[in-house]
């Protein structure tokens, strides 16, 4: 049956899922913020190569990004043999799947933080400065609270992308039981095998609940925040 209790082999897929999207997530995160807040609030030369560089992963075929990831981080990569040489490896492991779903998710978070800072009225960072506040505390202090559901928001997409992504790290880390077979990958796997439709139907319902519920969640916060804005106003 579908509801039954996970077996030991898909409760190890959706750990290591989850564990891949949380560091996907913790690695993204500050960077992410920084890139959203130049591309918000700075204009500069090169700025749309930039932003070309951040959102291509986007519209590239997933294959893309992990070939290219393989070719650079890989065991005979431009900076694999220097990291192998330090008892570092990527390629092929669960670090490697972080990698891969981090610059598969890098840019929903970066634009979806990037509106929420241009939303923030520059006046109100006008007024903590003329009150002394330096630029770094002003950003902490008024445009990251202010800024805050977008960065949720960003957070949550970047979260769910990493547990839907397929393409870029099954290219660059392989399928490889209890170390990189991610949930999307186990589906894979299982479409690939005969009598496994009510495992396979199993993960789906795991994953459409874990992206429903927290889409459902980042939108009830986003139109907290505007309440609470709106009656502070």
């Amino acid at each position: 049956m579908i509801f039954t209790a996970l077996s030991p082999a898909e409760f190890s897929v959706l750990i290591l899922s989850c564990k891949v999207a949380v560091f996907c997530l913790l690695l993204s995160i500050m960077p992410a913020i920084a890139c959203a807040w130049l591309l918000a609030r700075k204009e500069f030369y090169g700025k749309s190569l930039l932003e070309t560089c951040i959102f291509l992963p986007l519209i590239l075929p997933p294959v893309v990004p992990g070939y290219l990831l393989l070719q650079v981080f890989g065991r005979n990569g431009v900076l694999g043999q220097s990291l192998a040489a330090m008892g570092i490896e990527i390629a092929f492991n669960w670090k490697g799947a972080v990698l891969a779903s981090a610059v598969m998710g890098f840019p929903l978070l970066v634009q979806s933080i990037r509106l929420a800072i241009e939303l923030v009225d520059q006046k109100l960072e006008m007024a903590a400065q003329s009150l002394g506040a330096s630029s770094w505390h002003t950003f902490i202090q008024v445009t990251l609270p202010l800024a805050s559901s977008g960065i949720l928001v960003g957070a949550i997409l970047c979260f769910c992308r990493s547990l839907g992504e397929f393409g870029a790290t099954i290219t660059f880390v392989g399928n490889i039981e209890n170390e990189t077979r991610t949930i999307a990958i186990a589906m894979y796997s299982l479409m690939q095998q005969a009598d496994q439709e009510i495992a396979l139907q199993r993960l789906m319902l795991i994953s459409l609940s874990i992206a429903f519920l927290a889409l459902w969640f980042a939108q009830w916060f986003n139109r907290y925040q505007k309440k609470k804005r709106g009656a502070h106003a």
